[in-house]
């Protein structure tokens, strides 16, 4: 369990420095917001990293099979991040993207491995404790770029907070040469098809075309509307007025905590109700909590209802900002809880899915599907915002969560008797 720490915080890390460290970095440098969504396209080595995983599972580098290359990939990692502080926003545009690309193809390589080792070295009972360890350290790896290093922007230069960003992967570094590798029971993969094609006909023949293409379907618009409406958090934060260090101390604690809360509760309400309810009940949660940020959108805009909801005076004191940041940290956390335990339930319903003689290969294939609206459609979040404004584009997110939750009638209906009994 101790291991699933540190292999949840190396994993998370350098994807939150992605989305949400450099949006903040983008914007406080005057970089519009069209240019800033783009960025969403960097993810793509999230979405097709499954075309070069069999790769590290067929050759073996001098550590090993997963020490090896992860070592590789987060040395890699710890030398590229700080080299963005060399870079002028305004001058450097397409230099940036670049990199940040590059930056995103060795996360997605170390998430590869990380996966794969995991699942190696936990005993299948421990395998749903690992798992939620590992998630929620995950999470908690936000608070480095999502809170401190916004604060330290406030204080020093840029180039100084991406190299003491880049040097929290020192931890994921020492696990990885001091942890033992595991066994290799099964052998390597030889061929192209024994990695991918195999496991995505079995699943295709065991629920049917129609079945499967549901499920697919399924698999990318549950997450679709929540994802596009956090595309942009950061910015719209500082668009609605709040500091850099407002949004490190309030802002991304807020959303940490309530999240890992949602995650553990939705763990364990699903004994009792099961995945299929839990993702009818967690979904309706997630998708209403959007909802959330349109109405602390449009009390900016309104001055009306800006002062009925966040003006404040005690004693003749102007409490107004305290107010608004208190109802930052509400909009925020309702949001997080119910991410928290969508989230829980999406990748109980992935795991259960999956073939248990084809888990790694399938769940990389399925959550690298699922990685598709955050690289594609958050690409064009930035032109949403722009011609639709912060009200409209939330209300819209909002829409685009019910196809998603319109498949559950098909994929995961709410009176399944067998699910719901597995479950418990």
């Amino acid at each position: 369990m101790l291991i699933c720490i540190f292999t949840g915080f190396s994993s998370g890390l350098p994807l939150y420095i992605l989305v949400s460290l450099l949006p903040a970095w983008l914007r406080s440098e005057g970089v519009n917001l069209k240019a800033i969504g783009l960025f969403a396209l960097i993810n793509l080595p999230f979405t097709w990293k499954f075309l070069w995983a069999p790769f590290f599972d067929r050759y073996i580098p001098a550590l090993g099979r997963r020490r090896g290359w992860l070592l590789i990939s987060q040395v890699l990692l710890l030398l590229s991040i700080p080299v963005f502080g060399a870079f002028n926003p305004k001058l450097d545009i397409w230099t940036i993207a670049y990199l940040a690309t590059v930056v995103a193809f060795f996360s997605a390589s170390q998430d590869i491995v990380l996966d794969a080792y995991r699942r190696e070295l936990l005993i299948d009972a421990e395998l749903g404790l690992g798992n939620a360890v590992h998630v929620n350290a995950y999470k908690i790896a936000g608070l480095i770029p999502g809170s401190l290093s916004l604060i330290l922007a406030d204080h020093m230069a840029w180039s100084s907070v991406f190299i003491i960003t880049a040097l929290f992967m020192i931890p994921g570094i020492l696990m990885t040469i001091f942890v033992k590798e595991p066994a290799l029971k099964d052998g390597r993969p030889k061929t192209l098809k024994a990695a991918v094609v195999e496991p995505f006909n079995e699943f295709i023949h065991r629920n049917g075309v129609q079945t499967a293409l549901l499920i697919l379907a399924f698999i990318f618009l549950y997450k679709l509307g929540d994802s596009m409406a956090t595309a942009l958090a950061t910015p719209f934060y500082l668009d609605m007025g709040f500091s850099k260090t407002e949004i490190g101390l309030i802002a991304k604690n807020a959303g940490l905590w309530p999240s890992v809360i949602g995650g553990l509760l939705g763990g364990v309400w699903m004994f009792k109700i099961g995945i299929n309810r839990a993702l009818w009940i967690f979904g309706a949660v997630q998708m209403v909590a959007i909802l959330g940020f349109a109405w602390l959108a449009k009390a900016a805009l309104d001055p009306e209802l800006f002062k009925s909801f966040f003006e404040f005076h005690l004693y003749g004191v102007d409490l107004t900002l305290q107010k608004r940041l208190v109802w930052l940290a509400v909009v925020i956390g309702i949001e997080a809880l119910g991410v928290g335990l969508g989230t829980a339930a999406f990748v109980a319903y992935i795991a259960q899915t999956t073939h248990p003689l084809y888990t790694a290969t399938q769940f990389a294939l399925f959550t690298s599907l699922a990685a598709v609206p955050r690289t594609f459609a958050n690409a064009a979040t930035g032109f949403l915002v722009e011609n639709l404004g912060w009200v409209h584009f939330f209300l819209m997110c909002f829409a685009l969560a019910i196809p998603g939750m319109l498949l559950l009638m098909k994929v995961a209906p709410w009176n399944t008797i067998k699910e719901n009994e597995q479950s418990l």
